[in-house]
């Protein structure tokens, strides 16, 4: 069992961080140089901390599956991203901020992390607007802010419904400035399947080129994960296809704690699934619901007459609408955090007021908001949605009222870190969504691009020093080390062994198979029956296979569905330890509901005396049952309450 040691300092809460910068060890810039670093992943967490450390003298070498760094999944996100500037003179300010992110993740979230990210929010929107990001802004020029779910105040920044691309722009120029003056190493179409550990410390990777075939050794004395979270998991998610968990399992394979897996976030503002065929499902922002009101009719007859398409939303008069986010919840309406408001959904169409023809789907009108403000206010918000959502569905928005549903959108468990965003390997870092540490058991919208971009620009070019300022003397780390060899070996082997299963069914249908499991059993809502029932499919599944997987083409050359089964044989691992990790969590908290553990109206309940912990799985070796360690979270600064956002 690893004894976990979160390094969080002492003292007030408000000067941890303070006091930690001016205590830990620095690097100096000569020194800087004869140090390699290696960070895989380019999304914001992965850019920004590529660019950084890069413009602080560290040799980088970067590594992305995708063909270009700018495509890297943060270019999805849409509504915005949060920061402390109280802009708006609404009494917004870092304590609110830190407040507001602990209590959205149902106070399962560290709260020095947190404050820190509530600390460093405003530097962020400073540094992305010198690169050039084009926030939107009010008539004189000022930034613009709107309200986002599971706060009472506005302090998102948002360009349009495409901030994660402008922000991915601004960090991926700031990278390729890097690469221009040599700093940076770009290995595109390089996925990382193993890491090499020498003497206990993270050493360097070993890597697939996606392209060739080939498995390429590269070394460092640090590596940074930075891949992103592992919700296709569930294979049909907001997330891009070739989105994975690879990298983060092998980070868990190699040593590193897993932490609270079972928090996954439902998205509730997803375009509804319309086939058995598709594969992947759109997010529509949460920013939205700011200006669109959700409701079902009151009257099921009316439910049943919409999903057999004999009416059509129009045609339910006024007062035969039922606007229950805000009947529920009449403080924050339809602003409430993506777990309450996707419960709500599905406790509708559950109890027959869904109004598609599959009942698996809720209206978001924009009537009376245009009625309110004019179309042309609404097109000048969010028009790009509004068109994309057209293209679709072939409905339009602006005539009929968008059809929704909650979808698997974001992943707050990840691998274990310190407060130096380290994991409990020496060495091996991990920051944004790859790690578990800022959002607890729910995420707050606006918060994802906002936490990468902590880690990346302003957490981590300081934490990692300490660790490196130890390293100094080490010599560049040789790729023919017996390690490498070793791991190389085992890549090989593993990707042999898949490749000549020789069986008759494709990678995609053991994908498929695994997401019914982890939807039916381990999604929106849990119980001890069907985690367990979870557990004995996904073994099931497992052996399935391994006795009848067929991967085709050519085993030493560009193989896409080669690439997958091993992703996809992560993820039948990661699947099990989230229904684990689900099963010894007897509460609900957050995105994490377990049917047994509910409040007498049907909210979350949790057990603040049993559960007040981080889990942090720690792998025991192939077909063996991970050991739980326990990370106690201790509050200082805020009362454990049951969540209302009543």
């Amino acid at each position: 069992m690893t004894v976990l040691n979160s390094k969080i300092p002492a003292g007030p809460l408000a000067e941890k961080w303070s006091n930690h910068k001016a205590a830990i060890k620095v690097v100096s810039p000569a020194n800087k140089r004869k140090l390699d670093i290696i960070v895989v992943g380019t999304g914001l967490a992965g850019g920004s901390a590529a660019a950084s450390m890069a413009e602080m003298g560290y040799n980088v070498k970067a590594f992305c599956y995708q063909d270009s760094g700018r495509r890297a999944h943060s270019i999805a996100a849409q509504g915005g991203i949060n920061a402390a500037k109280n802009y708006q003179n609404d009494n917004d300010s870092v304590h609110r901020l830190f407040y507001d992110t602990i209590k959205g993740g149902d106070y399962r979230a560290r709260e020095a992390n947190v404050h820190r990210l509530a600390e460093v929010s405003g530097d962020i929107i400073d540094q992305c607007v010198a690169q050039g990001v084009p926030f939107a802004r009010e008539y004189g020029g000022t930034l613009s802010n709107r309200s986002f779910g599971g706060v009472l105040v506005s302090r998102t920044f948002y360009a349009r419904g495409q901030t994660g691309q402008q922000l991915l722009l601004g960090c991926y120029a700031s990278m390729n400035r890097m690469i221009g003056q040599g700093k940076i190493e770009m290995h595109e179409r390089n996925e990382l399947l193993d890491i090499v550990i020498i003497e206990g410390k993270a050493r360097g990777i070993i890597t697939r080129n996606l392209v060739t075939g080939e498995i390429e050794r590269h070394s460092a004395h640090a590596v940074v994960i930075a891949t992103g979270g592992y919700g296709n998991v569930f294979f049909l998610s907001t997330n891009a296809m070739g989105c994975n968990g690879g990298a983060a399992w092998q980070a868990y394979k190699n040593g590193a704690c897993f932490a609270n897996p079972c928090y996954v976030q439902i998205h509730p503002t997803c375009i509804p699934i319309h086939g058995e065929q598709q594969s992947k499902l759109t997010l529509m922002s949460e920013s939205l619901r700011n200006d669109g009101r959700v409701w079902t009719p009151k009257k099921k007859e009316d439910a049943i007459k919409l999903q057999k398409g004999q009416i059509t939303a129009n045609d339910i008069a006024e007062e035969d609408r039922d606007f229950y986010l805000e009947r529920r919840y009449p403080s924050y309406g339809n602003l409430v955090p993506r777990d309450v408001a996707s419960r709500a959904a599905k406790e509708r169409c559950d109890e027959g007021f869904g109004v598609n023809e599959t009942g698996k789907a809720v209206y978001l009108d924009f009537k009376y908001s245009i009625e309110r403000l004019g179309k042309d206010v609404i097109e000048a918000r969010y028009g790009n949605l509004f068109q994309m959502y057209e293209k679709i569905t072939a409905s339009n928005p602006y005539e009929l009222p968008m059809q929704i549903y909650p979808a698997i959108h974001y992943t707050m468990g990840g691998i274990w870190v310190d407060y130096n965003l380290m994991t409990n390997v020496p060495g091996l870092f991990a920051i944004g969504e790859a790690n578990f540490s800022d959002h607890g058991a729910n995420r707050l919208g606006a918060s994802a691009l906002m936490q990468g971009l902590a880690d990346g620009y302003f957490v981590l070019p300081y934490t990692i020093g300490d660790y490196l300022a130890d390293e100094i003397q080490v010599p560049r780390i040789d790729v023919n080390h017996q390690e490498f060899i070793k791991k190389e070996k085992a890549v090989t082997d593993r990707m042999t062994r898949l490749y000549n299963i020789k069986g008759t069914k494709s990678v995609d249908s053991f994908h498929k198979r695994l997401g019914h499991i982890m939807w039916e059993y381990v999604g929106m809502a849990r119980n001890e029956d069907g985690l367990k029932l979870a557990i004995k499919e996904i073994q099931t599944l497992r052996e399935d296979f391994y006795k009848d997987l067929r991967v085709p083409g050519d085993y030493d050359a560009m193989n896409i569905e080669l690439e997958k089964a091993g992703r996809v044989e992560d993820f039948i691992d990661l699947g099990e330890l989230m229904a684990r990790d689900a099963l010894d969590r007897k509460e609900s908290c957050g995105g994490h509901y377990r049917e047994e553990s509910t409040t007498e109206d049907g909210e979350a309940k949790r057990d603040d005396q049993n559960f007040t912990y981080v889990s942090a799985w720690e792998y025991q070796g192939e077909g063996k049952a991970p050991v739980l360690n326990k990370e106690e979270l201790v509050f200082e600064n805020v009362k454990l309450t049951q969540r209302s956002y009543k």
